[in-house]
């Protein structure tokens, strides 16, 4: 089951701290028990053998809460309602990792003039890292990074990634704004970074979060990528324990995905004006700081994109978005990609979490995968459209 609970004062939060020394216990949000608080919506999953004994205590101590999937199982079958279950690529279902693979080769080869596909790196496991550039060719281009799949089980990510690189290519030509950025821009597109975890979801455990590299020492595996960077490493939000979901790692950029990320982007510091990454779940946009709660340089500035770009998101089917810099619109998290990327001089550094706001949580079904995808994306487009207006 995964339930969502509301504790009132210290006490309460001590009882779940409690509960997650005693036994296993996946916190969706916020992400570890080190982040939990009074008065902060916590949603986390115990396995079905437990979930009596922990309703039967959460009711003793009078905390309010609710059961927000009554049979996980239930709804990871539920997750992949698109009928079309044939073999093959679909826009609008959830791809194993062969099939995006196989995918990125063919979108290139089917569009040579708008897309080409390099390798940036490869998983602990040796997979390769596809990266898809999407663009009119053109001389001096300035460019945009969007990454998806950070954290394995945040299946509607790729799905996004697959989405936006669809769009670029069927509306180039036709839709006045997508011509535009892709005549003066160059979009880089990740449709999977932490592709070996994405594999283990699909194989393994749906809920698999991290890499899945070895750590010294530990029989725990994978590092949380999320908390890997070289921003504010290891100090607020992230934890020190090999066995923990937002481990940290042994060092900056200890994963192999995450250095050829950080790698990529440093080499092209010169022409990446903005870098998007896609997360879920919440419906949050954020821009820095995670790491501390001071506010970055041009704050104001991010803050007001960052309302008109979910105003644009909400003009299509009305969901709402909060927005705000990370720490205080959602938890302090260090070593992120969004802050390091924004330390690295890229002055407009988005983080999305996407549907929803834990109805479903990791499993939105396929069914939402286009409404997501189809909402995200204008909101995208105006992040990019900003960003040529004020190239730096």
């Amino acid at each position: 089951k995964v339930f969502r609970v509301f504790p009132q004062n210290d006490e309460q939060v001590g009882i779940i701290k409690s509960l997650s020394s005693n036994m296993q216990i996946d916190f969706w949000k916020p992400d570890s028990v080190t982040l939990l608080r009074s008065n902060m919506r916590i949603d986390f999953r115990v396995e079905a053998d437990k979930s009596a004994e922990v309703e039967d205590l959460l009711k003793e101590s009078g905390m309010e809460y609710r059961v927000l999937i009554d049979n996980l199982q239930a709804a990871l079958h539920a997750q992949l309602d698109n009928k079309a279950r044939a073999t093959g690529h679909s826009y609008e279902k959830y791809n194993n990792w062969e099939t995006i693979a196989a995918w990125t080769a063919n979108i290139a080869a089917q569009h040579p003039n708008l897309v080409s596909r390099s390798v940036i790196g490869e998983t602990y496991e040796g997979r390769p890292m596809y990266l898809l550039k999407v663009g009119k060719s053109g001389a001096d281009k300035k460019a945009i990074f969007i990454d998806c799949g950070f954290h394995a089980r945040e299946w509607i990510t790729p799905a996004f990634c697959q989405w936006f690189v669809k769009e670029a290519v069927e509306t180039y030509g036709r839709d006045t704004v997508m011509t535009r950025l892709l005549n003066s821009l160059d979009f880089y597109v990740l449709p999977v970074l932490n592709i070996d975890g994405y594999v283990y979801t699909w194989t393994n455990d749906r809920m698999w979060r991290k890499t899945r590299s070895a750590n010294a020492g530990s029989n725990c595996i994978g590092t949380d990528p999320n908390r890997n960077f070289n921003a504010g490493w290891c100090t607020l939000g992230a934890s020190t324990s090999a066995c923990a979901s937002d481990y940290c790692g042994s060092a900056p950029e200890s994963e192999k995905e995450t250095r050829a990320l950080a790698n990529f982007i440093r080499e092209h510091l010169s022409t990446i004006k903005a870098y998007l990454t896609i997360h879920s779940y919440s419906q949050l946009l954020l821009y820095p700081y995670s790491y501390t709660y001071k506010l970055p340089l041009n704050s104001n500035e991010l803050h007001s994109v960052a309302r008109a770009a979910t105003q644009e998101l909400a003009s299509l089917y009305n969901t709402q978005y909060e927005y705000g810099p990370g720490a205080t619109t959602i938890y302090p998290a260090s070593g992120g990609s969004d802050d390091w990327a924004y330390d690295q001089g890229i002055k407009y550094s988005f983080t999305f979490e996407l549907r929803d706001t834990g109805r479903y949580g990791f499993l939105l079904p396929e069914s939402q995968i286009k409404p997501t995808c189809e909402e995200t994306l204008l909101a995208v487009k105006y992040i990019a459209n900003y960003v040529l207006d004020h190239l730096y």
